[in-house]
């Protein structure tokens, strides 16, 4: 650990055909953490026995839908690794489409999500766990650009540290994520209650439970383009001062 105020561990069973099998993850990662992956190291094993052609299939799958959806600061880095490791061996054996494979997947879903939202929860000087869902895009590829532009935000991040609803700065980092928005379609949900529809404020919308759910450690934020089918969920912290204090202070 480096910057990082805990270790990181997460584990789950999966019941085989064969009998149960084991997943256990480490992870290390605090700051310079964005997508492409950001300096965080991964270690997962499994006593499974799966062969390595199966196995990097199934990592590079799961690592889309875990790590690469997660950012702190936006920064990335040179040493990034994240290695699944099957100490039981196995021979080349069934594709994707495999009843066993699709069962271990879900398993290892859920220890690199676990994993990933714990680098984002431990983010240098965060306070909250912010998710940000994005419905209606054209496709899930725009959904998660839309996500990770606000999810970057600096703007939008201190407004979070604040406690502070400001939901025009969402709208801002949702145009600003290089595809095209229709301000005038989009709605805003924050904490499960509508702030914005078409692009203005909702009827009757009331700033008071918003900013109760504001004040929590866990930030829900719902975008909807009402474009088309395209979701996706990335998770990201806030941007406090104590980011500053950490990186400024970081060589001395």
């Amino acid at each position: 650990m480096t910057t990082d105020t805990y270790p990181k561990g997460a584990t789950r069973t999966v019941d085989m055909d064969g009998g149960p099998v084991t997943i256990n993850g480490i992870a290390k990662g605090s700051g310079m953490i964005a997508p492409d992956m950001a300096t965080m190291l991964a270690f997962v094993f499994t006593d499974a026995a799966i062969p390595a052609t199966l196995l990097q299939d199934l990592l590079d799958r799961s690592v889309d839908l875990s790590f690469h959806r997660i950012t702190v600061d936006g920064d990335t880095s040179t040493n990034d690794t994240v290695l699944l490791m099957a100490t039981g061996g196995g021979e080349p054996g069934a594709g994707l489409g495999d009843r066993q494979a699709d069962l271990f997947l879900a398993g290892l879903n859920e220890v690199m999500i676990d994993l990933a939202h714990q680098v984002v929860r431990d983010g240098e000087g965060a306070t909250k766990f912010v998710a940000i869902t994005v419905t209606g895009a054209r496709d899930d590829s725009q959904a998660r650009l839309v996500g990770l532009s606000i999810a970057n935000s600096p703007l939008v991040k201190t407004a979070i540290a604040g406690e502070d609803a400001n939901w025009g700065r969402i709208v801002m980092a949702a145009g600003n994520a290089g595809v095209a928005v229709d301000k005038g379609r989009l709605g805003i949900r924050i904490g499960g209650f509508s702030v914005a529809e078409n692009g203005g404020p909702a009827p009757g919308y009331d700033e008071a439970p918003v900013a109760r759910h504001m004040m929590g450690p866990e930030i829900d934020i719902a975008v909807d383009l009402s474009e088309g089918e395209g979701t996706a969920t990335v998770w990201t912290c806030d941007l406090t001062h104590g980011y500053i204090d950490i990186n400024a202070d970081y060589r001395s």
